[in-house]
């Protein structure tokens, strides 16, 4: 499934083609994705010109003149494709530029979605209104996470991916996060000192940032806009490895819970 730096890759890659560009055409190809497409999409889209474009948590945003936002999640197989050679079964969502420029919405598995609401009215939004800080934003700091975590015998990994507590954090970049920071994922939240949260938040940071700017990881669905893959993948310090060395020289594990794996070193994360 697409994350964080997924999806900012995304708004990234759409940016060039769509900011600035009125809409001359907008066309949904089926009635829903993982549910019902806007019935007036089209209506209040066409002729729109987009203002801006931004990401919220796995959610990217793409904001319009008329007042309206929409909303897109890529669910577990979305991309944008621009400029495609041709429209196939799975472009599900077309939109169409006063220059020409033409953008799919490709999701074999219909697990995205595609919402419009008024821009005044994001917050509410109810996916966005109890989540938590960015985590590349300044609301996210030790103290926050001290504060959110006071208390907390749940293990730190799923905390950090309690969407109300850090908005878009997925697995694979809180694997590598906790690895950097040498934190045990099982650790219970409410344990961890200062000091320790300070280096877990810093090290969030240096993993989404490095992710994004490798263009994401090299999912099974997922490419960029222009259609290459992200290169992340190849600096996964623990993700995916599970039985070959850390950087100590320990062999890195794998735990599963709830279908999801854990991997970790239990030489180095404590």
């Amino acid at each position: 499934m697409p994350e964080l730096p997924e999806v900012e890759t995304t708004v990234r890659g759409l940016v060039p083609v769509l900011e600035g560009r009125r809409l001359v055409s907008v066309e949904a190809r089926r009635a829903d994705l993982r549910y019902a497409f806007p019935p007036d999409l089209r209506q209040r889209l066409t002729g729109a010109r987009v203002t801006g474009l931004d990401r919220r948590a796995k959610y990217g945003l793409i904001g319009t003149d008329r007042g309206d936002t929409m909303i897109f999640h890529l669910g577990m197989s979305g991309k944008w494709r621009i400029d495609p050679a041709e429209i196939g079964t799975h472009d599900h969502l077309l939109l169409e530029t006063e220059e020409g420029r033409r953008l799919a919405l490709n999701d074999p598995r219909r697990f995205g979605s595609v919402d419009l609401v008024p821009s005044d009215a994001l917050a509410g939004f109810p996916a966005f209104a109890k989540m938590g800080p960015e985590p590349l934003g300044d609301d996210f700091s030790a103290a926050y996470l001290a504060e959110a975590l006071e208390g907390r015998s749940a293990p730190i990994k799923a905390l950090l991916l309690d969407q109300r507590i850090v908005a878009g954090l997925g697995n694979i970049y809180v694997c590598e996060a906790l690895h950097m920071a040498r934190i045990a994922p099982r650790r219970a939240g409410g344990r961890i000192s200062r000091p320790r949260l300070a280096a877990l938040v810093e090290a969030i940071r240096i993993v989404l940032m490095a992710a994004i700017g490798a263009g994401g990881s090299s999912l099974r669905d997922y490419a960029r806009p222009d259609g290459e893959l992200g290169y992340f993948s190849s600096q996964w310090r623990v993700y995916g490895r599970e039985g070959e060395a850390c950087h100590c020289g320990a062999p890195i594990r794998r735990r599963t819970a709830s279908g999801r794996s854990t991997f970790y070193c239990a030489t180095c994360q404590r």
